[in-house]
């Protein structure tokens, strides 16, 4: 199918799911859409980050089996690793899938471990993209944790919106601050234990740092540059998606 066709008929899919499905969030509406909308073609992506405990809850509630794909990019924090673990177990999640640069990829890209400081687009494209990329092969959406409240870029984000292709899911796009801390306590979810210490979002230990009082939530990642997105949010690599 030419990719124009491809992409009018993704829009017009985005419509009839904002109809059919936009009244529904939290469990119900992912219980849902992996049931009806994209039996086996749907899978969560979740960095374990400070905010994701909250997006990973309503997935297990609505199926301990709810595919999840995390990105280990090799240069996360240990404390990310370790919530991550202490998260599927206290959920009971099932289907927790861990992707990442192949071998092949960090000797032809990153062979110094150093690409982060030459580029870091270049870093983040080999570390995430490359990798989320091979991961969605074969399906037809998939579910972030995105909120508008988090950054300026995110302001207008849509329940339902198309991506190169694909339906991407936002469940938490209205959600604000104070709801997200209701939730964290009416479930009484773990805290990341470096949010503690200031990291309001985290990343990758070489690109991320604290955020100063007062200040825009991601203003700690790729502090000091312009960059506002690892890029999976942004990218097309050519790789099908």
């Amino acid at each position: 199918m030419p990719e124009g066709l491809a992409l009018d008929k993704t829009a017009i899919q985005v419509a009839e799911l904002n109809a059919r499905y936009g009244d529904l969030e939290g469990a119900a509406l992912l219980g849902a859409l992996a049931r009806n909308a994209f039996p086996g073609r749907i899978a969560l992506v979740s960095s374990f980050g400070t905010e994701s405990a909250v997006l990973l809850a309503l997935a297990a509630e609505a199926d301990p089996s709810f595919p999840v794909i995390f990105v280990n990019t090799g240069k996360l924090f240990g404390e990310t690793l370790r919530y991550r673990d202490q998260l599927v177990k206290a959920l009971g999640l099932t289907n927790v899938r861990e992707v990442g640069p192949t071998p092949q990829d960090i000797a032809a890209g990153d062979s110094d471990g150093l690409l982060f400081t030459r580029s870091h687009d270049a870093c983040c494209h080999l570390r995430k993209t490359v990798p989320l990329e091979r991961a969605l092969n074969g399906l037809d959406a998939w579910v972030t944790g995105r909120k508008r409240f988090q950054s300026t870029t995110r302001a207008a984000l849509p329940l339902f919106e198309e991506a190169n292709g694909r339906i991407k899911i936002n469940p938490l796009a209205s959600w604000d601050r104070e709801r997200l801390d209701e939730e964290f306590a009416r479930r009484d979810l773990p805290r990341h234990p470096l949010e503690a210490d200031g990291f309001l979002s985290i990343g990758c230990f070489t690109c991320t740092e604290r955020v100063a009082p007062g200040a825009d939530i991601r203003s700690g990642r790729w502090a000091g540059s312009a960059k506002t997105e690892c890029g999976i949010h942004t990218f097309s690599t050519g790789i099908a998606r």
